[in-house]
Order: C-alpha cells, then sequence, then structure tokens
C-alpha cells in the first residue's frame, strides 16, 4: 500500500490555507455504494456528441435488463431517460460542465437544477481544472458548493479529470469535495486524454476514506478493468460497454473515451 502520508499533509496544508480549518460537520446527500453484483455498480454511460433518441431508448433498456446502478446521459437526454426507467430500480444519472469543467458557477449551478427538475437521480459535475491548476483553491470549493446546492437532496459527483493533474493536486481535489458535501469524487470525463488508472482509485480512496464514494471512468473496457478498479477501491464504474463487460465478452480495443 502506497505511503501517503506527506502528500496528504501537504494537500491538507493548502486546503487550510485557502479555506480555513475544516468543519466539524457537512451535509452531504447519500448515494448508493454498495452492490451485490458488478451490474449494480456500474453507470451504463453514453455521452457521446451523436448519441440519438434510439440510441438512449437502447441504453435504458439495457440497464433495466442488467440491473445497472444507472444510465450515464448528457442533460439533452434526462427527461427521455427518466421516463424510459419509471418503474425501475435504474437511476438516471447526468453530467455538468462536460467535458471541460471550465462554464461559470452559475451556469454549472443552473444546469443542476434544470436537470433535477427534469428526473435527474444524480450528478456528476466536471471539476474547475483550471481553477485547481491556478492554485484558486476557495473558488474551485466554491464552485462545488454551488452544483450541490443546485442538486439537493440529490448528490452529486465531482469528475477531477486526473490525466490532467499531479498526485498533490488529485489529494487538494479530494479534500475539497470532502468539505463540499460531494458525495463521490470520479477520475475522468473520457475526453480529457486518458482515464482510470488503479492507482488513481487508491489514493482517491485513501484521500477521502469511507466519507465519499469512489467512482473509475474512462478507458475501463473489460470486466477485469471494472473488478481492478474495484480492487483499488472504487464503489462504482462508468463504462459504455457495460452489457459486455458483465458477460465477460468484451475486449480491450484501445479505443478512446468509455
Amino acid at each position: 500500500m502506497a505511503d501517503y502520508q506527506a502528500l496528504f499533509a501537504a494537500a491538507n496544508q493548502a486546503v487550510i490555507d485557502a479555506l480555513g480549518p475544516a468543519p466539524d460537520d457537512v451535509d452531504r446527500p447519500v448515494a448508493l455504494r454498495d452492490s451485490d453484483d458488478l451490474a449494480g455498480r456500474i453507470d451504463h454511460t453514453l455521452l457521446k456528441a451523436d448519441a440519438t433518441q434510439a440510441a438512449i431508448e437502447t441504453l435504458c433498456a439495457e440497464a433495466r435488463e442488467n440491473g445497472f446502478a444507472s444510465v450515464c446521459v448528457n442533460t439533452r437526454w434526462v427527461p427521455l431517460a427518466a421516463e424510459s426507467l419509471t418503474g425501475s430500480d435504474v437511476m438516471v444519472c447526468t453530467v455538468v460542465g462536460f467535458p471541460l469543467g471550465a462554464m461559470s458557477r452559475r451556469a454549472k449551478a443552473a444546469e443542476t437544477a434544470i436537470a433535477v427538475e427534469e428526473g435527474a437521480d444524480e450528478v456528476d459535475m466536471v471539476l474547475d481544472i483550471g481553477g485547481l491548476l491556478s492554485g484558486d483553491l476557495a473558488s474551485v470549493y466554491e464552485d462545488m458548493v454551488a452544483v450541490v446546492d443546485a442538486a439537493r437532496p440529490k448528490p452529486v459527483k465531482v469528475i477531477l479529470e486526473t490525466s490532467m493533474l499531479d498526485d498533490e493536486q488529485k489529494a487538494i481535489a479530494c479534500l475539497l469535495a470532502v468539505r463540499a458535501g460531494l458525495a463521490y469524487v470520479k477520475t475522468s470525463t473520457g475526453f480529457g486524454g486518458g482515464g482510470a488508472t488503479a492507482a488513481d482509485i487508491a489514493l482517491m480512496r485513501a484521500a477521502v476514506g469511507d466519507e465519499l464514494g469512489v467512482k473509475a471512468s474512462g478507458a475501463i473496457r473489460t470486466r477485469e478493468d471494472a473488478e481492478t478498479m474495484i480492487a483499488a477501491g472504487a464503489d462504482r464504474v462508468g463504462a459504455s460497454a457495460s452489457v459486455a463487460i458483465v458477460a465477460g465478452t468484451a475486449t480491450d480495443d484501445g479505443g478512446g473515451g468509455y
């Protein structure tokens, strides 16, 4: 097991310098963390720009049939997904500030509020990556809080885009998420040039402890990939090849994205 003591000490000090001491308690919406099988840990995902109504309907039907935790779709498709999944246990997950995380705080909050109103059960927001890389931790934190507040009582995951961050920045983002009331930290958009790694999942799990869930996403294409992420500490997995993953028939084609 990696020794993160010095890394986390530096990250924690950076957060304290930006925000002051940590609060005693954080109001954190609860999100699904456990499942008896692999399917129940998967967010069945379709986030491509060329997704059609028929493709979203197929995604939802597959999620019902296989018992996936959720479907993850762009906000444009939330009403259709919510209608398609009525009467099932499958949740509707959506993404905001996707895939760059570079829109304004007010825009992210507005997109979140509309998505929840239209039927989203979970929201995956993209971190203000540029703000973090600029060292503006207070702004990054407020960005998270704005989305968490707009989504209440629905839980929010924050996508770190780990391939763009060094380990200390990943740790800082995780600690900010703990403070801001996030329910999950998540590795990747699948559109940022890199996906989940077991090393990043282990770091994120160590950073948030048991307070938050950890979601692995991006470049998860086989059952072995998914099981490796879960063994490293992931509670949830985002994938587009979900049906083949649970069947054990998926192969790693080396493609990008989900």
